[in-house]
């Protein structure tokens, strides 16, 4: 008996080893090697630590902006929804892990029965009973192990809603001061055009100039006034934007002046503005780093991780389902007869249920399972070039920025120089209203072109930094 026992529990063995059900997952999708792309410049940039392994308290130093940025992820709804959705998930695994553990109820019931002319009869059943499914081919753990893989999706979910909203808040925070910038250009520009128009009408009033210059040069110093009015009026619609973040009402966003913090490293403290966006400070690191703290790369391997065990599971509904039961109560039915008092009844059985014809579903699942896998190794591998792409035109951006920086520097110099010059010619009778128009329109674009690509630059290393899996700490 002892012999057969044994021979039997070794075919099942190699039966449970042949068909690999209880197989753990294992990573074996093939990522890309060059994820950054081959650009020297950018390769160039590569360093031992990425900038991406700073936490975001670390990268962003504003104090105004750190605190922005708690409050957002203290408050904001969506990412309550995401920590909702990682509790939700925790507890499917919960149950998922006490499958393995019996079923008990209590079910008392009690009848009343009358044959003609007879006494009623009372009869009652006090019974606990319990039923456990026995996980001789793997479904209960397959779908333990899914259940976990959902979890970790849904955790990293939540750190990619967190980079997210880090990196919006950022970006916001820093439009807010270029917008501050432009309205101070703006302002400075109201005061000097003011000035312009008040010597064209002089020499008008002199006899020195046309009546055509006085009202080019006012139509010129109205619409600065227009524009004074809009970036007024975008500075409320980010400062609201930003709000919405916080899920709280419209208010005044703190802040400080565009440039008196650090972005992202401190010895880049004497580059001025264009430490904001200097390349010589960017370490990216290597592409494994990014695999490691990309929670959407992360997110997508735990994907296929949930499609392999669901596959697992698929295969397993193939096998026999083998359920324990029984039950032990106390009643006063024995069977044709009532007895009084009553007596205790203990009972067990054992059941296995081999499908043998289910109209198809056992088969289109297991191919629905397998196609979802497919599919879900099609999207991490997508993912991986979509990440490298990012981080790729965030690190061009970041040079683009730098690169222009000095350019419009010294545009907004020699603009100066000319409308300066432009202006005391005018004074003198030497320039017409069109050549001063002209330098001031150019002065202006310019410098609000300048400040412009200042937040261009900001706004790439913020990209940059996410890209890598910054945020995530």
């Amino acid at each position: 008996m002892k012999c057969k026992n044994i021979i039997a529990a070794a075919a099942v063995g190699l039966m449970l080893t042949g068909c690999g059900i209880y197989n753990k997952y294992e990573q074996n999708t093939q990522t890309v090697s060059d994820a950054f792309g081959t650009d020297e410049s950018i390769l160039a940039a590569t360093g031992e630590k990425s900038i991406s392994q700073m936490s975001w308290r670390e990268f962003f130093t504003d104090p105004l902006l750190q605190q922005l940025i708690e409050q957002v992820l203290a408050n904001n709804t969506d990412l309550n929804s995401a920590r909702i959705a990682v509790e939700k998930s925790q507890a499917a695994l919960t149950a998922s892990k006490l499958a393995y553990l019996p079923s008990l109820y209590f079910s008392p019931q009690g009848t009343l029965a009358k044959f003609d002319n007879n006494p009623w009869s009372k009869t009652y059943d006090l019974p606990l009973q319990m039923s456990m499914d026995v996980d001789v081919f793997g479904s209960i753990t397959n779908k333990k192990r899914a259940a976990k893989a959902v979890l970790l999706q849904a955790q990293m979910q939540e750190e990619a809603i967190r980079s997210n909203l880090i990196s919006v808040t950022a970006q916001q925070y820093f439009m807010l001061q270029v917008l501050d910038r432009q309205l101070e250009i703006l302002t400075q520009t109201d005061s000097l055009w003011n000035e312009s128009l008040e010597t064209e009408q002089a020499l008008w009033e002199n006899g020195k100039a046309y009546s055509t210059a006085v009202n080019q040069m006012e139509a010129s110093y109205l619409s600065v006034k227009t524009q004074i009015v809009d970036t007024r009026r975008n500075i409320r619609s980010v400062e609201n934007a930003i709000c919405k973040l916080m899920a709280v009402s419209p208010q005044h966003i703190n802040r400080q002046k565009w440039g008196s913090s650090i972005l992202h490293h401190a010895e880049a403290m004497g580059e001025a503005e264009e430490r904001m966006f200097n390349t010589k400070y960017l370490n990216i690191g290597i592409p494994a780093q990014m695999l490691e703290r990309r929670p959407d790369i992360r997110l997508a391997n735990y994907a296929i991780e949930e499609a392999f065990y669901n596959v697992q599971a698929a295969r397993a509904a193939f096998y026999p389902g083998i359920t324990l039961g029984g039950s032990a109560g106390w009643t006063n039915s024995a069977g044709g007869m009532v007895v009084n008092p009553g007596k205790l009844l203990l009972s067990a059985v054992g059941s296995l249920t081999q499908p043998i014809f289910a109209r198809g579903r056992l088969i289109a699942n297991k191919k629905i399972a397998k196609l979802t896998e497919e599919d879900m190794q099609k999207k991490y591998v997508q993912t991986i070039i979509n990440a490298g792409n990012e981080v790729n035109e965030a690190m061009s951006s970041c040079m683009t920025a730098r690169e222009k920086h000095a350019y419009l520097q010294r545009q907004v110099q020699v603009l100066h120089e000319a409308y300066t010059g432009t202006h005391e010619l005018m004074d003198n009778g030497k320039a017409s209203y069109i050549e001063v128009l002209r330098a001031q329109e150019s002065l202006l674009d310019a410098q609000l072109s300048s400040a412009m690509n200042m937040y261009n630059g900001a706004e790439a290393v913020i990209a940059l930094y996410i890209a890598l899996g910054g945020g995530s700490e």
